[in-house]
């Protein structure tokens, strides 16, 4: 079974909102990730993202394309990236993680892993190195209804993209396979682009939740800890990756984790 649905049901009992960080897997050094993760829970992190490097990101603005094309310097891709799961869940085997990225890495994963083999063997290698979902940018929920039942069937849930432009009917067509938590693109744009609204994104909610019946966790946009707390009040979850990134991007090899969750820290207390 997934571990965000516990981690969100515990949340709510006890009246706080999910903090979500994002960093990109093997940023700013190869072999940094797992520490980074375990900053960034102890920091206050609920759920962490875990961006795959790709080449030609759709929704990444320049923060997180650098990055990502940084962690492609130095070889990371999804093999590296599951062996970057294993060694966090070493220590920690409560923390959901989400990967999040693109089509390409994943059907090239089960082209080169698993050529002949009718089941997936990128669901089966997740699920074995402890990953709790993925958020798969370009896959439609039209076309995911399969692979979501076998994400679920190893114990992953799928989650999806809304944004200030999805319709009724998109966030209907997303109800029915996504599960775990949907995240809402707070703006028109990519990510780390333009100034969040809240208002707007207050208005927003609603109409979202008359659709989907998982948590929703807002992103793009969020900062600092006082448009953290403002999101905080209307949505399940705060959703920060660009910012994050930007902190980590020039600190020394030894000051990347303690940078990470001195903000985080930050975040969760504007949060509680």
């Amino acid at each position: 079974m997934s571990r965000i649905e516990p981690t969100f049901s515990r949340l709510k009992t006890q009246g706080r909102k999910a903090l979500i960080p994002y960093v990109t897997a093997g940023f700013p050094f190869a072999d940094i990730t797992p520490e980074l993760m375990h900053g960034m829970v102890a920091g206050g992190a609920d759920v962490i993202e875990l961006g795959v490097p790709f080449s030609d990101p759709s929704a990444d603005g320049p923060v997180i394309q650098k990055a990502g094309e940084k962690a492609l310097s130095f070889g990371i891709g999804l093999v590296q990236v599951l062996e970057m799961v294993r060694t966090f869940r070493t220590q920690d085997n409560i923390t959901p993680v989400v990967l999040m990225g693109y089509a390409n890495p994943v059907e090239r994963y089960d082209i080169k892993h698993g050529a002949g083999e009718a089941e997936s063997v990128f669901i089966r290698d997740a699920a074995a190195a402890g990953v709790d979902g993925m958020l798969i940018v370009d896959y439609p929920p039209e076309e995911c209804v399969e692979f979501a039942t076998r994400l679920k069937a190893h114990g992953m849930d799928l989650i999806f993209l809304l944004a200030p432009t999805s319709t009724d009917a998109r966030m209907a067509q997303v109800a029915e396979v996504a599960s775990g938590y949907v995240y809402y693109v707070s703006l028109k744009g990519v990510t780390g682009a333009g100034t969040l609204d809240v208002d707007a994104v207050e208005a927003m909610l609603p109409r979202i939740r008359r659709h989907v019946n998982v948590p929703v966790g807002v992103g793009f946009g969020i900062r600092d800890a006082a448009t953290a707390k403002a999101i905080g009040k209307v949505a399940d979850a705060v959703v920060i990756g660009s910012k994050i990134i930007q902190l980590i991007e020039n600190q020394p090899r030894d000051r990347v984790a303690a940078v990470a969750h001195d903000f985080l820290k930050e975040i969760r207390s504007a949060l509680d």
